[in-house]
């Protein structure tokens, strides 16, 4: 959409800059000037000068000599020599003698042109320049003289989206249906608000996007404000917070004015927990957040139902905001904006496919299936990175082998092409990466094996193996979730299995499995000592999803005892799988030590063949 900016520079920013000019000509370049105008001469020429009578004034000094010449145009300064008949052949020469050559102006004088008329100007010519400002926001109607000295202290730094004929619209928005139906409601408010009315109902005054960083909550906002053929207000809730007490409640303040004079519209504040945290009734660091918040729950209050101004708020920290700021009458309506599915990944490639030139056999269900979990900002990433990667290879258009890779450099990284690998460390990470794959095979409700690696990638990954559900999975059996301890396992053991020792290589299967097990017992009740006791709570979960035990110190040491004792049956279980199929083991090792990639097809081809008889020695 088409956007109408403040300027970049507050007017009271131009004036501190203005100042510093002021400072800087006085202290510094002006004392300069006035030296420039002394020339330095040697004292042979000031002798010279004197015999041929060409001094006017003189001045001596302690240790310098100061004269002019005979018209009184230049002033010379040369350096004092043991000369005990200067005086008389000066007095001969004609010479003036002079207390002070270089006359100081009067301090009046010098404080008016220094400071008063320069500082004025600089007033001024700002104060001109915030009419002509004021004058194109405001129709004409600014007065030249009008405004607060301070500029854009306190005023609302919102960007305006007027409307456009190519704006965003919800059907550039894909894979959130949900999100989008609960929002058409709010477009066709603002489209017919009478219908509303005339029944009785009145609109959510603030409707909160909440979800995990990158699900589009701020082009949501967008796509409705572009349907709705509205002016959108975007403004930051960092953006209230200024150094200065009082002045994010006073752009509070201006925000909603402009909102309500340009009413219908939306106000969208993105981010909005950086100011509406829970006040906890302890002593703030930060008064000026307190303020801002009181003064965004006043104005809210304020609304009446039907000024035709709704706002819009996104937070990736639901759980932070303060509860009078979700009540009933302020933030009505909650909009969950998720990961999108497999249905809402295919649909969201799609669309950002149309942006770029691609071949028309993309299979986007096969790339849609193996960015499971990905965001659409990811998605967009992908799709630009598939892109980038035609172009690298000299292609005019992306192709299947593109997105696919595009995956692989999002998830892991790039392929690092100068780390080469010893033999040795390439066989063991061949069997490592081997090892995961075999245990998920000959387990039951494991997702199938897509891609292995043994190519070192820019995240640290000496190695990865892919596994892709073949449909949406929305929740784990406690058996699922064993298997895939034993298969995060499954890696090491192989290394166990085949050299008797082991490698620093399974440090992220070790985080991965035991931040599994943990789970399994302190918030998902899987264990029979603890039944269905919610031992842990989960914080920030669409960001990280930190946690915390809510439990004794005896319960926390029972605990740890359970996920080792997990853990360690899902690895003795994967090294007796291993144990049991050595031979395929040694047959896919040996494969992908020499082809340093397998596909989900060629491993399960070996997998099902008969062993050969070299490898089965």
């Amino acid at each position: 959409m088409n956007q109408i900016k403040t300027p970049k520079i507050p007017l009271m920013t131009y004036y501190l800059i203005a100042l510093a000019v002021v400072l800087l000509g006085n202290l510094f370049i002006g004392p300069m000037l006035a030296e420039r105008q002394i020339k330095e001469v040697d004292y042979g020429t000031f002798m010279g000068m004197t015999q041929k009578k060409e001094i006017g004034q003189v001045e001596v000094k302690s240790n310098q000599i100061i004269f002019t010449d005979k018209d009184h145009n230049q002033i010379y300064r040369t350096g004092l020599m043991n000369d005990a008949g200067l005086v008389d052949r000066l007095y001969d020469a004609g010479a003036e003698f002079s207390g002070e050559i270089v006359q100081q102006a009067s301090p009046l004088l010098s404080f008016l042109l220094s400071w008063l008329i320069p500082i004025g100007l600089f007033l001024l010519l700002g104060r001109y320049l915030r009419s002509k400002i004021m004058d194109k926001e405001s129709g004409g109607n600014a007065m030249f003289f009008g405004g607060s000295p301070f500029g854009n202290f306190g005023k609302s730094s919102a960007k305006v989206y007027v409307k456009s004929s190519d704006g965003i619209r919800f059907q550039d928005v894909a894979g959130e249906d949900e999100a989008k139906e609960n929002l058409q409601e709010i477009v066709e408010y603002l489209h017919d608000p009478q219908k509303y009315q005339e029944i009785g109902a009145s609109m959510p005054k603030g409707v909160l996007l909440v979800g995990p960083p990158g699900t589009g909550k701020t082009m949501l906002a967008k796509a409705v404000a572009g349907e709705a053929n509205v002016p959108f207000f975007s403004m930051s809730g960092s953006e209230f917070v200024e150094m200065f007490v009082g002045m994010g409640a006073s752009k509070v303040r201006d925000l909603f004015s402009q909102a309500k004079e340009k009413a219908p519209c939306i106000v969208f504040i993105d981010e909005i927990d950086a100011i509406g945290k829970k006040r906890d009734g302890q002593l703030s660091t930060n008064d000026e957040r307190e303020q801002t918040l009181n003064q965004l729950l006043t104005e809210m209050d304020g609304f009446e139902g039907n000024n035709g101004v709704v706002i819009l708020a996104a937070t990736n920290r639901p759980e932070s905001l303060d509860p009078a700021l979700t009540r009933p009458g302020r933030f009505d309506r909650r909009v969950p904006v998720e990961l999108p599915d497999l249905q809402g990944r295919e649909a969201i490639l799609r669309v950002h496919a149309k942006k770029i030139k691609i071949a028309d056999n993309v299979d986007y269900g096969k790339i849609a299936r193996m960015a499971a979990g990905a965001s659409g900002a990811e998605l967009a990433n992908i799709v630009n990175e598939a892109a980038l990667r035609a172009v690298r290879d000299g292609r005019r258009f992306a192709n299947q082998s593109d997105l696919e890779e595009s995956i692989e450099v999002v998830i892991a990284g790039y392929q690092k092409k100068n780390a080469i690998l010893t033999t040795k460390e390439k066989l063991i990470v061949s069997y490592h990466e081997i090892g995961h794959a075999l245990v998920a095979a000959k387990q039951t409700n494991s997702a199938p094996v897509t891609k292995i690696t043994i190519i070192p990638r820019t995240s640290g990954a000496l190695g990865y193996t892919m596994q892709v559900d073949e449909d949406n999975h929305y929740l784990m059996t406690k058996e699922e979730m064993l298997n895939k301890i034993a298969t995060l396992t499954g890696g090491r053991a192989a290394e166990e299995v085949e050299f008797g020792s082991v490698t620093t290589g399974a440090s992220n299967d070790i985080e991965q499995a035991t931040r599994l097990a943990r789970a399994m017992i302190t918030r998902y009740g899987m264990t029979d000592e603890f039944d269905m006791v919610a031992m842990e709570t989960v914080t920030n979960q669409y960001l990280g999803g930190d946690t915390s035990l809510s439990c004794s110190a005896q319960t926390q040491n029972e605990i740890d005892k359970k996920v080792v004792e997990l853990v360690r049956t899902q690895h003795e279980k994967a090294k007796q799988i291993l144990s049991e199929n050595k031979a395929k083991l040694d047959e896919l090792a040996k494969y992908l030590y020499e082809k340093e990639n397998i596909t989900g097809e060629e491993f399960m081809d070996i997998l099902n063949s008969p062993v050969k008889s070299e490898a089965a020695e």
